[in-house]
Protein backbone atom coordinates (compact mmCIF):
# COMPACT_ATOMS: atom_id res chain seq x y z
CA UNK A 1 0.00 0.00 0.00
CA UNK A 2 2.83 2.34 0.85
CA UNK A 3 4.50 1.73 -2.50
CA UNK A 4 1.23 2.34 -4.32
CA UNK A 5 1.07 5.76 -2.67
CA UNK A 6 4.56 6.72 -3.86
CA UNK A 7 3.56 7.75 -7.42
CA UNK A 8 0.79 9.90 -6.02
CA UNK A 9 3.17 11.42 -3.52
CA UNK A 10 5.68 12.11 -6.30
CA UNK A 11 2.97 13.71 -8.44
CA UNK A 12 1.80 15.85 -5.53
CA UNK A 13 5.41 16.78 -4.83
CA UNK A 14 5.99 17.88 -8.44
CA UNK A 15 2.74 19.86 -8.52
CA UNK A 16 3.51 21.43 -5.16
CA UNK A 17 7.03 22.30 -6.32
CA UNK A 18 5.65 23.91 -9.49
CA UNK A 19 3.10 25.92 -7.49
CA UNK A 20 5.76 26.96 -4.99
CA UNK A 21 8.13 27.97 -7.79
CA UNK A 22 5.46 30.06 -9.49
CA UNK A 23 4.50 31.66 -6.18
CA UNK A 24 8.12 32.51 -5.39
CA UNK A 25 8.62 33.88 -8.90
CA UNK A 26 5.47 36.00 -8.72
CA UNK A 27 6.25 37.38 -5.26
CA UNK A 28 9.89 38.09 -6.15
CA UNK A 29 9.00 39.66 -9.47
CA UNK A 30 6.31 41.84 -7.86
CA UNK A 31 8.68 42.97 -5.13
CA UNK A 32 11.58 43.83 -7.44
CA UNK A 33 9.18 45.43 -9.93
CA UNK A 34 7.80 47.70 -7.23
CA UNK A 35 11.38 48.63 -6.27
CA UNK A 36 12.24 49.50 -9.85
CA UNK A 37 9.02 51.48 -10.24
CA UNK A 38 9.83 53.40 -7.06
CA UNK A 39 13.29 54.23 -8.42
CA UNK A 40 11.81 55.16 -11.80
CA UNK A 41 9.30 57.46 -10.08
CA UNK A 42 12.15 59.23 -8.33
CA UNK A 43 14.03 59.66 -11.59
CA UNK A 44 10.90 60.94 -13.31
CA UNK A 45 10.36 63.48 -10.54
CA UNK A 46 13.84 64.85 -11.23
CA UNK A 47 13.07 65.14 -14.94
CA UNK A 48 9.84 66.93 -14.13
CA UNK A 49 11.55 69.34 -11.73
CA UNK A 50 14.24 70.22 -14.26
CA UNK A 51 11.63 70.82 -16.97
CA UNK A 52 9.44 72.97 -14.72
CA UNK A 53 12.39 75.01 -13.48
CA UNK A 54 13.42 75.66 -17.09
CA UNK A 55 9.93 76.99 -17.87
CA UNK A 56 9.26 78.85 -14.61
CA UNK A 57 12.40 80.93 -15.10
CA UNK A 58 10.76 82.70 -18.02
CA UNK A 59 7.02 82.27 -17.57
CA UNK A 60 6.60 85.79 -16.13
CA UNK A 61 9.16 87.44 -18.42
CA UNK A 62 6.62 88.39 -21.15
CA UNK A 63 4.39 89.99 -18.51
CA UNK A 64 7.29 92.16 -17.33
CA UNK A 65 8.12 93.11 -20.92
CA UNK A 66 4.49 94.00 -21.61
CA UNK A 67 4.85 96.85 -19.07
CA UNK A 68 8.02 98.22 -20.72
CA UNK A 69 7.47 101.74 -22.16
CA UNK A 70 9.75 100.89 -25.10
CA UNK A 71 7.43 98.01 -26.03
CA UNK A 72 4.31 100.17 -25.78
CA UNK A 73 5.91 102.98 -27.82
CA UNK A 74 7.03 100.60 -30.57
CA UNK A 75 3.41 99.62 -31.24
CA UNK A 76 2.73 103.22 -32.25
CA UNK A 77 5.79 103.17 -34.58
CA UNK A 78 8.22 105.02 -32.27
CA UNK A 79 11.65 103.64 -31.37
CA UNK A 80 11.34 100.30 -33.19
CA UNK A 81 15.08 100.10 -33.91
CA UNK A 82 15.90 100.85 -30.29
CA UNK A 83 13.46 98.13 -29.14
CA UNK A 84 15.06 95.62 -31.54
CA UNK A 85 18.44 96.15 -29.90
CA UNK A 86 16.86 96.06 -26.44
CA UNK A 87 15.08 92.75 -27.12
CA UNK A 88 18.25 91.27 -28.65
CA UNK A 89 20.16 92.16 -25.46
CA UNK A 90 17.45 90.61 -23.26
CA UNK A 91 17.42 87.42 -25.33
CA UNK A 92 21.20 87.10 -25.25
CA UNK A 93 21.39 87.62 -21.48
CA UNK A 94 18.46 85.32 -20.59
CA UNK A 95 19.26 82.54 -23.03
CA UNK A 96 15.84 82.45 -24.73
CA UNK A 97 15.72 81.80 -28.46
CA UNK A 98 13.73 84.90 -29.41
CA UNK A 99 11.58 87.75 -28.06
CA UNK A 100 9.21 89.53 -30.44
CA UNK A 101 6.36 92.04 -30.51
CA UNK A 102 3.20 91.77 -32.66
CA UNK A 103 0.40 94.23 -33.34
CA UNK A 104 -3.29 93.32 -33.07
CA UNK A 105 -3.25 91.81 -36.58
CA UNK A 106 -0.48 89.34 -35.68
CA UNK A 107 2.19 91.18 -37.69
CA UNK A 108 5.63 91.18 -36.01
CA UNK A 109 6.91 94.77 -35.68
CA UNK A 110 9.98 94.13 -33.52
CA UNK A 111 12.13 91.09 -32.75
CA UNK A 112 15.35 90.14 -30.98
CA UNK A 113 16.54 88.33 -34.11
CA UNK A 114 16.00 91.36 -36.35
CA UNK A 115 19.49 90.96 -37.84
CA UNK A 116 19.06 87.22 -38.63
CA UNK A 117 18.14 85.73 -41.99
CA UNK A 118 15.20 84.09 -40.20
CA UNK A 119 14.02 87.32 -38.57
CA UNK A 120 10.43 87.35 -37.31
CA UNK A 121 9.91 90.98 -38.40
CA UNK A 122 7.25 91.17 -41.09
CA UNK A 123 5.93 87.69 -40.30
CA UNK A 124 2.29 87.27 -39.29
CA UNK A 125 1.47 84.78 -36.51
CA UNK A 126 -2.23 85.50 -36.07
CA UNK A 127 -2.96 81.79 -36.70
CA UNK A 128 -1.06 80.72 -33.58
CA UNK A 129 -3.14 79.88 -30.45
CA UNK A 130 -0.76 81.77 -28.15
CA UNK A 131 -1.42 84.98 -30.12
CA UNK A 132 -5.19 84.47 -29.96
CA UNK A 133 -5.07 83.88 -26.19
CA UNK A 134 -3.00 86.98 -25.56
CA UNK A 135 -5.12 89.13 -27.89
CA UNK A 136 -8.10 88.06 -25.78
CA UNK A 137 -6.29 89.44 -22.72
CA UNK A 138 -5.01 86.11 -21.34
CA UNK A 139 -1.67 84.47 -20.72
CA UNK A 140 -0.78 82.21 -23.67
CA UNK A 141 1.43 79.14 -24.02
CA UNK A 142 1.94 76.92 -27.05
CA UNK A 143 4.52 74.27 -28.01
CA UNK A 144 5.18 73.81 -31.69
CA UNK A 145 7.64 73.95 -34.56
CA UNK A 146 8.52 77.51 -35.56
CA UNK A 147 6.84 78.63 -38.77
CA UNK A 148 9.88 80.74 -39.68
CA UNK A 149 12.91 78.96 -38.16
CA UNK A 150 11.48 75.42 -38.40
CA UNK A 151 12.85 74.81 -34.89
CA UNK A 152 10.61 73.54 -32.05
CA UNK A 153 10.07 75.45 -28.84
CA UNK A 154 7.64 76.71 -26.21
CA UNK A 155 5.98 80.04 -27.03
CA UNK A 156 4.86 82.19 -24.05
CA UNK A 157 2.80 85.35 -24.67
CA UNK A 158 1.16 88.24 -22.80
CA UNK A 159 -1.10 91.07 -23.96
CA UNK A 160 0.32 94.62 -24.20
CA UNK A 161 -2.14 97.27 -22.98
CA UNK A 162 -2.31 101.05 -23.30
CA UNK A 163 -3.03 103.45 -20.46
CA UNK A 164 -6.78 102.79 -20.81
CA UNK A 165 -6.21 99.04 -20.44
CA UNK A 166 -7.02 98.22 -24.06
CA UNK A 167 -4.99 95.44 -25.74
CA UNK A 168 -2.85 97.06 -28.42
CA UNK A 169 -0.44 94.19 -29.13
CA UNK A 170 1.14 90.93 -28.01
CA UNK A 171 4.65 90.31 -26.66
CA UNK A 172 5.98 86.73 -26.90
CA UNK A 173 9.15 84.77 -26.30
CA UNK A 174 10.30 81.33 -27.51
CA UNK A 175 12.11 78.78 -25.34
CA UNK A 176 14.26 76.14 -27.00
CA UNK A 177 14.55 72.87 -25.04
CA UNK A 178 17.29 71.49 -27.28
CA UNK A 179 19.93 71.58 -24.53
CA UNK A 180 17.57 69.92 -22.05
CA UNK A 181 16.68 67.22 -24.57
CA UNK A 182 20.38 66.53 -25.21
CA UNK A 183 20.80 65.90 -21.49
CA UNK A 184 17.94 63.37 -21.71
CA UNK A 185 19.66 61.65 -24.64
CA UNK A 186 22.99 61.49 -22.80
CA UNK A 187 21.34 59.98 -19.71
CA UNK A 188 20.80 56.66 -21.56
CA UNK A 189 17.26 56.49 -20.15
CA UNK A 190 13.96 56.29 -21.97
CA UNK A 191 11.97 59.42 -21.08
CA UNK A 192 9.59 61.48 -23.18
CA UNK A 193 7.10 64.35 -22.91
CA UNK A 194 3.65 64.22 -24.52
CA UNK A 195 1.06 66.98 -24.90
CA UNK A 196 -2.75 66.77 -24.49
CA UNK A 197 -3.01 65.21 -27.98
CA UNK A 198 -0.47 62.51 -26.91
CA UNK A 199 2.08 63.87 -29.43
CA UNK A 200 5.66 63.41 -28.20
CA UNK A 201 7.29 66.86 -27.84
CA UNK A 202 10.62 65.89 -26.27
CA UNK A 203 12.27 62.46 -26.13
CA UNK A 204 15.56 60.85 -25.18
CA UNK A 205 15.07 58.77 -28.34
CA UNK A 206 15.04 61.20 -31.31
CA UNK A 207 13.19 58.63 -33.45
CA UNK A 208 10.16 58.92 -31.16
CA UNK A 209 9.84 62.71 -31.46
CA UNK A 210 6.54 63.89 -33.02
CA UNK A 211 5.05 60.38 -32.79
CA UNK A 212 1.56 59.98 -31.29
CA UNK A 213 1.16 57.84 -28.17
CA UNK A 214 -2.52 57.29 -28.98
CA UNK A 215 -4.75 57.75 -32.03
CA UNK A 216 -5.62 61.35 -32.97
CA UNK A 217 -9.03 62.05 -34.49
CA UNK A 218 -9.31 63.37 -38.03
CA UNK A 219 -10.89 66.61 -36.81
CA UNK A 220 -8.09 67.26 -34.31
CA UNK A 221 -5.46 66.55 -36.97
CA UNK A 222 -7.12 69.20 -39.14
CA UNK A 223 -6.94 71.72 -36.28
CA UNK A 224 -3.25 70.93 -35.70
CA UNK A 225 -2.60 71.42 -39.41
CA UNK A 226 -4.37 74.79 -39.36
CA UNK A 227 -2.32 75.90 -36.35
CA UNK A 228 0.84 74.65 -38.16
CA UNK A 229 1.92 73.27 -34.81
CA UNK A 230 4.14 70.48 -36.16
CA UNK A 231 4.82 71.71 -39.72
CA UNK A 232 4.54 68.72 -42.09
CA UNK A 233 5.25 65.97 -39.53
CA UNK A 234 2.92 62.96 -40.21
CA UNK A 235 2.38 62.30 -36.45
CA UNK A 236 2.50 58.52 -36.90
CA UNK A 237 1.55 56.40 -33.88
CA UNK A 238 4.30 54.98 -31.67
CA UNK A 239 4.52 51.18 -31.83
CA UNK A 240 3.76 50.39 -28.21
CA UNK A 241 1.26 48.27 -26.27
CA UNK A 242 0.18 48.41 -22.63
CA UNK A 243 0.26 45.01 -20.90
CA UNK A 244 -1.02 46.19 -17.54
CA UNK A 245 -0.85 49.25 -15.31
CA UNK A 246 2.97 49.36 -15.15
CA UNK A 247 4.23 47.10 -17.95
CA UNK A 248 4.42 48.01 -21.66
CA UNK A 249 6.06 46.81 -24.84
CA UNK A 250 7.68 49.49 -27.03
CA UNK A 251 8.90 48.43 -30.47
CA UNK A 252 9.33 44.84 -29.27
CA UNK A 253 11.08 45.68 -25.97
CA UNK A 254 9.55 45.25 -22.51
CA UNK A 255 9.60 48.21 -20.11
CA UNK A 256 8.15 49.30 -16.79
CA UNK A 257 6.05 52.43 -17.28
CA UNK A 258 5.85 55.38 -14.87
CA UNK A 259 3.96 58.58 -15.76
CA UNK A 260 3.77 62.03 -14.22
CA UNK A 261 1.07 64.54 -15.09
CA UNK A 262 1.83 68.25 -15.60
CA UNK A 263 -1.73 69.47 -15.14
CA UNK A 264 -1.08 73.17 -15.64
CA UNK A 265 -0.10 72.54 -19.27
CA UNK A 266 -1.93 69.25 -19.99
CA UNK A 267 1.41 67.53 -20.51
CA UNK A 268 2.43 64.03 -19.45
CA UNK A 269 5.92 62.74 -18.72
CA UNK A 270 6.56 59.06 -19.56
CA UNK A 271 9.50 57.09 -18.15
CA UNK A 272 10.27 53.63 -19.55
CA UNK A 273 12.46 51.66 -17.16
CA UNK A 274 14.14 48.50 -18.37
CA UNK A 275 12.59 45.29 -17.07
CA UNK A 276 15.89 43.34 -17.30
CA UNK A 277 17.08 44.13 -13.75
CA UNK A 278 13.76 42.86 -12.37
CA UNK A 279 14.08 39.60 -14.29
CA UNK A 280 17.72 39.15 -13.25
CA UNK A 281 17.01 39.71 -9.56
CA UNK A 282 13.94 37.48 -9.70
CA UNK A 283 15.82 34.59 -11.28
CA UNK A 284 18.75 35.00 -8.88
CA UNK A 285 16.33 34.81 -5.95
CA UNK A 286 14.60 31.78 -7.45
CA UNK A 287 17.89 29.97 -8.16
CA UNK A 288 19.17 30.68 -4.64
CA UNK A 289 15.95 29.33 -3.16
CA UNK A 290 16.22 26.20 -5.30
CA UNK A 291 19.82 25.65 -4.25
CA UNK A 292 18.83 25.87 -0.59
CA UNK A 293 15.83 23.58 -1.12
CA UNK A 294 18.01 21.10 -3.04
CA UNK A 295 20.52 20.96 -0.19
CA UNK A 296 17.76 20.45 2.35
CA UNK A 297 16.12 17.79 0.18
CA UNK A 298 19.49 16.02 -0.31
CA UNK A 299 20.06 15.91 3.44
CA UNK A 300 16.58 14.55 4.03
CA UNK A 301 17.00 11.96 1.29
CA UNK A 302 20.39 10.89 2.63
CA UNK A 303 19.00 10.33 6.12
CA UNK A 304 16.03 8.52 4.64
CA UNK A 305 18.34 6.29 2.58
CA UNK A 306 20.29 5.39 5.68
CA UNK A 307 17.10 4.41 7.47
CA UNK A 308 15.90 2.41 4.47
CA UNK A 309 19.24 0.56 4.30
CA UNK A 310 19.00 -0.37 7.91
CA UNK A 311 15.41 -1.52 7.45
CA UNK A 312 16.36 -3.62 4.43
CA UNK A 313 19.16 -5.31 6.30
CA UNK A 314 16.77 -6.09 9.13
CA UNK A 315 13.97 -7.45 6.91
CA UNK A 316 15.45 -9.88 4.38
CA UNK A 317 12.41 -12.06 4.93
CA UNK A 318 10.26 -9.52 3.12
CA UNK A 319 11.90 -10.14 -0.26
CA UNK A 320 9.03 -12.34 -1.37
CA UNK A 321 6.56 -9.57 -0.65
CA UNK A 322 8.70 -7.20 -2.65
CA UNK A 323 8.71 -9.58 -5.64
CA UNK A 324 4.95 -9.81 -5.38
CA UNK A 325 4.75 -6.04 -5.36
CA UNK A 326 6.89 -5.92 -8.50
CA UNK A 327 4.62 -8.45 -10.14
CA UNK A 328 1.55 -6.35 -9.26
CA UNK A 329 3.31 -3.29 -10.61
CA UNK A 330 3.95 -5.07 -13.91
CA UNK A 331 0.29 -6.12 -14.06
CA UNK A 332 -0.78 -2.54 -13.33
CA UNK A 333 1.46 -1.28 -16.14
CA UNK A 334 -0.09 -3.72 -18.58
CA UNK A 335 -3.58 -2.71 -17.45
CA UNK A 336 -2.73 0.95 -18.00
CA UNK A 337 -1.45 0.19 -21.50
CA UNK A 338 -4.73 -1.59 -22.28
CA UNK A 339 -6.67 1.37 -20.85
CA UNK A 340 -4.68 3.81 -22.99
CA UNK A 341 -5.47 1.78 -26.11
CA UNK A 342 -9.17 1.75 -25.21
CA UNK A 343 -9.08 5.51 -24.62
CA UNK A 344 -7.48 6.12 -28.01
CA UNK A 345 -10.08 3.89 -29.69
CA UNK A 346 -12.90 5.76 -27.94
CA UNK A 347 -11.48 9.11 -29.02
CA UNK A 348 -11.36 7.98 -32.66
CA UNK A 349 -14.96 6.78 -32.44
CA UNK A 350 -16.06 10.11 -30.94
CA UNK A 351 -14.31 12.05 -33.72
CA UNK A 352 -16.01 9.86 -36.34
CA UNK A 353 -19.40 10.38 -34.67
CA UNK A 354 -18.83 14.13 -34.65
CA UNK A 355 -18.08 14.17 -38.38
CA UNK A 356 -21.19 12.09 -39.09
CA UNK A 357 -23.32 14.49 -37.02
CA UNK A 358 -21.95 17.46 -38.95
CA UNK A 359 -22.65 15.69 -42.24
CA UNK A 360 -26.23 14.96 -41.12
CA UNK A 361 -26.85 18.56 -40.15
CA UNK A 362 -25.46 19.68 -43.51
CA UNK A 363 -27.89 17.37 -45.34
CA UNK A 364 -30.81 18.77 -43.30
CA UNK A 365 -29.71 22.32 -44.10
CA UNK A 366 -29.63 21.65 -47.84
CA UNK A 367 -33.07 19.98 -47.67
CA UNK A 368 -34.45 23.01 -45.82
CA UNK A 369 -33.01 25.47 -48.31
CA UNK A 370 -34.38 23.50 -51.30
CA UNK A 371 -37.82 23.49 -49.65
CA UNK A 372 -38.43 27.17 -50.38
CA UNK A 373 -37.97 27.14 -54.20
CA UNK A 374 -39.77 23.77 -54.38
CA UNK A 375 -42.74 25.23 -52.48
CA UNK A 376 -42.81 28.21 -54.84
CA UNK A 377 -42.66 25.90 -57.88
CA UNK A 378 -45.52 23.82 -56.42
CA UNK A 379 -47.64 26.96 -56.01
CA UNK A 380 -46.97 28.03 -59.58
CA UNK A 381 -47.85 24.58 -60.91
CA UNK A 382 -51.08 24.52 -58.86
CA UNK A 383 -52.05 27.93 -60.22
CA UNK A 384 -51.30 26.75 -63.76
CA UNK A 385 -53.46 23.63 -63.36
CA UNK A 386 -56.39 25.67 -62.09
CA UNK A 387 -56.10 28.12 -64.97
CA UNK A 388 -58.32 27.40 -68.01
CA UNK A 389 -55.58 28.65 -70.33
CA UNK A 390 -52.24 26.89 -70.98
CA UNK A 391 -49.16 28.27 -69.25
CA UNK A 392 -47.67 31.37 -70.80
CA UNK A 393 -44.02 31.81 -71.76
CA UNK A 394 -43.46 33.85 -68.57
CA UNK A 395 -44.60 30.87 -66.51
CA UNK A 396 -41.99 28.65 -68.09
CA UNK A 397 -39.32 31.28 -67.48
CA UNK A 398 -40.26 31.35 -63.78
CA UNK A 399 -40.02 27.55 -63.64
CA UNK A 400 -36.57 27.73 -65.28
CA UNK A 401 -35.46 30.43 -62.79
CA UNK A 402 -36.57 28.31 -59.84
CA UNK A 403 -34.72 25.29 -61.21
CA UNK A 404 -31.56 27.37 -61.62
CA UNK A 405 -32.00 28.66 -58.06
CA UNK A 406 -32.19 25.07 -56.70
CA UNK A 407 -29.05 24.23 -58.69
CA UNK A 408 -27.22 27.23 -57.19
CA UNK A 409 -28.31 26.23 -53.68
CA UNK A 410 -26.84 22.73 -54.11
CA UNK A 411 -23.63 24.33 -55.39
CA UNK A 412 -23.36 26.14 -52.06
CA UNK A 413 -22.32 22.87 -50.44
CA UNK A 414 -18.84 24.15 -51.27
CA UNK A 415 -19.44 26.89 -48.67
CA UNK A 416 -19.60 24.27 -45.88
CA UNK A 417 -16.44 22.57 -47.16
CA UNK A 418 -14.50 25.81 -47.78
CA UNK A 419 -16.03 28.79 -45.93
CA UNK A 420 -15.73 32.10 -47.69
CA UNK A 421 -15.37 30.63 -51.20
CA UNK A 422 -18.43 32.42 -52.65
CA UNK A 423 -17.95 35.38 -54.95
CA UNK A 424 -18.77 38.69 -53.28
CA UNK A 425 -19.63 41.69 -55.43
CA UNK A 426 -21.47 44.98 -55.33
CA UNK A 427 -25.17 44.13 -54.89
CA UNK A 428 -28.15 46.51 -54.80
CA UNK A 429 -30.40 45.46 -51.90
CA UNK A 430 -33.42 46.58 -53.95
CA UNK A 431 -32.61 43.79 -56.45
CA UNK A 432 -32.23 41.31 -53.58
CA UNK A 433 -35.68 42.27 -52.27
CA UNK A 434 -37.14 41.98 -55.75
CA UNK A 435 -35.77 38.43 -56.09
CA UNK A 436 -37.33 37.40 -52.76
CA UNK A 437 -40.66 38.95 -53.81
CA UNK A 438 -40.70 36.93 -57.05
CA UNK A 439 -40.21 33.70 -55.08
CA UNK A 440 -43.05 34.52 -52.70
CA UNK A 441 -45.48 36.15 -55.16
CA UNK A 442 -47.68 33.06 -55.34
CA UNK A 443 -47.74 32.83 -51.54
CA UNK A 444 -48.92 36.44 -51.30
CA UNK A 445 -51.88 35.64 -53.55
CA UNK A 446 -52.80 32.25 -52.04
CA UNK A 447 -52.64 33.55 -48.45
CA UNK A 448 -54.39 36.87 -49.21
CA UNK A 449 -51.42 38.86 -47.94
CA UNK A 450 -51.50 42.66 -48.03
CA UNK A 451 -47.87 43.35 -48.99
CA UNK A 452 -46.23 46.79 -48.59
CA UNK A 453 -42.68 47.67 -49.60
CA UNK A 454 -40.83 50.87 -48.67
CA UNK A 455 -37.58 51.37 -50.61
CA UNK A 456 -35.49 54.47 -51.38
CA UNK A 457 -35.11 55.88 -54.88
CA UNK A 458 -31.31 55.53 -54.78
CA UNK A 459 -29.34 52.28 -54.87
CA UNK A 460 -28.50 50.63 -51.54
CA UNK A 461 -25.26 48.82 -52.45
CA UNK A 462 -23.51 46.25 -50.24
CA UNK A 463 -20.56 43.90 -50.82
CA UNK A 464 -22.24 40.50 -50.77
CA UNK A 465 -23.33 37.30 -52.45
CA UNK A 466 -26.76 38.09 -53.88
CA UNK A 467 -28.14 34.55 -53.72
CA UNK A 468 -27.23 34.18 -50.03
CA UNK A 469 -28.97 37.45 -49.15
CA UNK A 470 -32.04 36.40 -51.13
CA UNK A 471 -32.13 33.25 -48.96
CA UNK A 472 -32.13 35.42 -45.83
CA UNK A 473 -34.95 37.73 -47.00
CA UNK A 474 -36.98 34.78 -48.29
CA UNK A 475 -36.62 33.02 -44.93
CA UNK A 476 -37.72 36.06 -42.94
CA UNK A 477 -40.64 36.90 -45.23
CA UNK A 478 -41.83 33.28 -45.33
CA UNK A 479 -41.63 33.11 -41.53
CA UNK A 480 -43.80 36.24 -41.42
CA UNK A 481 -46.35 34.62 -43.78
CA UNK A 482 -46.47 31.50 -41.61
CA UNK A 483 -46.97 33.63 -38.48
CA UNK A 484 -50.04 35.33 -40.05
CA UNK A 485 -51.78 32.16 -41.29
CA UNK A 486 -54.30 32.09 -38.42
CA UNK A 487 -54.79 35.86 -38.20
CA UNK A 488 -57.46 38.05 -39.74
CA UNK A 489 -55.17 41.01 -40.40
CA UNK A 490 -52.42 39.93 -42.79
CA UNK A 491 -50.12 42.86 -43.47
CA UNK A 492 -46.50 42.23 -44.43
CA UNK A 493 -44.24 45.31 -44.61
CA UNK A 494 -40.61 45.35 -45.79
CA UNK A 495 -38.67 48.61 -45.39
CA UNK A 496 -35.22 49.26 -46.90
CA UNK A 497 -33.13 52.24 -45.73
CA UNK A 498 -29.58 53.52 -45.11
CA UNK A 499 -28.44 54.60 -41.64
CA UNK A 500 -24.93 55.37 -40.37
CA UNK A 501 -23.13 53.69 -43.32
CA UNK A 502 -25.37 50.63 -42.89
CA UNK A 503 -27.96 49.08 -45.17
CA UNK A 504 -31.02 48.31 -43.00
CA UNK A 505 -33.79 45.86 -43.94
CA UNK A 506 -36.81 45.55 -41.60
CA UNK A 507 -39.56 42.95 -41.93
CA UNK A 508 -42.82 43.64 -40.03
CA UNK A 509 -45.78 41.27 -39.73
CA UNK A 510 -49.09 41.22 -37.84
CA UNK A 511 -48.80 37.67 -36.56
CA UNK A 512 -48.53 36.26 -33.04
CA UNK A 513 -45.04 37.69 -32.41
CA UNK A 514 -42.04 36.00 -30.77
CA UNK A 515 -43.72 35.33 -27.44
CA UNK A 516 -41.16 34.83 -24.69
CA UNK A 517 -38.53 33.41 -27.05
CA UNK A 518 -35.38 35.43 -27.78
CA UNK A 519 -33.57 35.74 -31.09
CA UNK A 520 -30.65 33.74 -29.66
CA UNK A 521 -32.99 30.84 -28.86
CA UNK A 522 -34.69 30.95 -32.27
CA UNK A 523 -31.30 30.94 -34.03
CA UNK A 524 -30.41 27.56 -32.53
CA UNK A 525 -30.66 24.73 -35.11
CA UNK A 526 -33.93 22.71 -34.99
CA UNK A 527 -35.64 25.29 -32.73
CA UNK A 528 -39.02 26.35 -34.18
CA UNK A 529 -42.22 27.98 -32.91
CA UNK A 530 -44.30 26.10 -35.50
CA UNK A 531 -46.12 22.81 -34.94
CA UNK A 532 -44.24 19.52 -35.27
CA UNK A 533 -43.78 18.49 -38.91
CA UNK A 534 -44.26 22.03 -40.28
CA UNK A 535 -40.65 23.14 -40.13
CA UNK A 536 -37.17 22.00 -39.13
CA UNK A 537 -36.22 25.18 -37.26
CA UNK A 538 -33.16 25.88 -39.45
CA UNK A 539 -34.27 29.06 -41.25
CA UNK A 540 -33.14 31.62 -38.67
CA UNK A 541 -30.01 29.62 -37.83
CA UNK A 542 -28.92 29.62 -41.48
CA UNK A 543 -29.98 33.26 -42.01
CA UNK A 544 -28.03 34.39 -38.95
CA UNK A 545 -24.85 32.68 -40.18
CA UNK A 546 -25.24 34.24 -43.65
CA UNK A 547 -25.64 37.73 -42.15
CA UNK A 548 -22.52 37.19 -39.99
CA UNK A 549 -20.55 36.09 -43.08
CA UNK A 550 -21.40 39.48 -44.64
CA UNK A 551 -20.18 41.40 -41.57
CA UNK A 552 -23.69 42.31 -40.45
CA UNK A 553 -26.01 41.66 -37.54
CA UNK A 554 -29.61 40.54 -37.04
CA UNK A 555 -32.08 41.67 -34.36
CA UNK A 556 -35.69 40.77 -33.52
CA UNK A 557 -38.38 42.12 -31.25
CA UNK A 558 -42.12 42.02 -30.56
CA UNK A 559 -44.01 44.99 -32.00
CA UNK A 560 -46.04 47.11 -29.60
CA UNK A 561 -49.16 46.92 -31.74
CA UNK A 562 -49.09 43.33 -32.98
CA UNK A 563 -46.68 40.87 -34.55
CA UNK A 564 -42.90 40.70 -34.79
CA UNK A 565 -40.17 42.84 -36.38
CA UNK A 566 -36.87 41.51 -37.75
CA UNK A 567 -34.02 43.89 -38.63
CA UNK A 568 -30.86 43.19 -40.67
CA UNK A 569 -27.92 45.61 -40.77
CA UNK A 570 -25.18 45.23 -43.41
CA UNK A 571 -22.22 47.57 -44.05
CA UNK A 572 -22.64 49.66 -47.18
CA UNK A 573 -20.24 48.89 -49.99
CA UNK A 574 -17.21 51.20 -50.26
CA UNK A 575 -15.11 51.17 -53.40
CA UNK A 576 -11.85 51.50 -51.42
Amino acid sequence: MEKEMRPRFLLLFIVGLAVLSYGMYYVSFSYFKSEEIRKASGRLSLYKSSLLSEIERFVYFPFVLSQDPYVISALSGEGVDRLNERLAKFADQSGVEAIYLMDTTGLTVSSSNYASKTSYIGQNYAFRPYFKDALAGNHGEFYGIGATTKLPGLFISEPVRDVQGQVIGVIALKLNFGQLENLWIDSDEQVLLGNKDSVILLSSNPNWRYRAMFAISKERRQEIQEERQFANEPLNELNWRIWNENQVMVEGNHFLLVTEEMDSRNWTLYFFASQDPVQEKTWMTLISAFVILTIVFAVIQFRRTVRIGEALRESQADSAAMREANRRLAVEIEERKVAEKRLKTTQNELARASRLAALGQLAVSVTHELGQPLAAMRNYLTAAEMSPNPPAMGFMQKMTGLALRMENITKQLKFFAKPGSETFEAVDMRDVLKGAEELLQADFVSNAINYKRIVPNTAVVVHANRLRLEQVLTNLMRNALNAMEAGEERLLTVQLSMENAQACVEVFDTGAGLGKATLEELQEPFVSTRASGEGLGLGLAISSEIVKEHGGRMAARNRQIKGAAFRIELPLWAED
